[in-house]
């Protein structure tokens, strides 16, 4: 889709950015665009899926995640993205 985004993950917890990559302090991640978080965040909640609203919090991954969970978060991502 043509959009800058990195992240990480630990054990069940993840967090990603909307800019070139990597991130490794918070001044990498204040050059991250918050504007194209916004409208993807609101456009996962129209798609039902509920995260962190913010860039700078992370997010969890429990053992209540199915597979089809997952599945059904990543085809709501490219949606998304498709539309920002």
């Amino acid at each position: 889709a043509g959009h800058e985004v990195c992240g990480g993950s630990i054990s069940g917890m993840f967090g990603f950015f909307f800019c070139e990559g990597p991130v490794n302090s918070f001044q990498d991640a204040m050059k991250s665009d918050t504007a194209k978080f916004a409208k993807w965040h609101r456009g996962m909640l129209e798609e039902g899926v509920y995260l962190a609203p913010s860039q700078f919090e992370a997010g969890f991954m429990s053992l209540a995640h199915s597979e089809e969970d997952i599945d059904k978060t990543l085809e709501a991502a490219k949606r998304v993205f498709a539309k920002i």
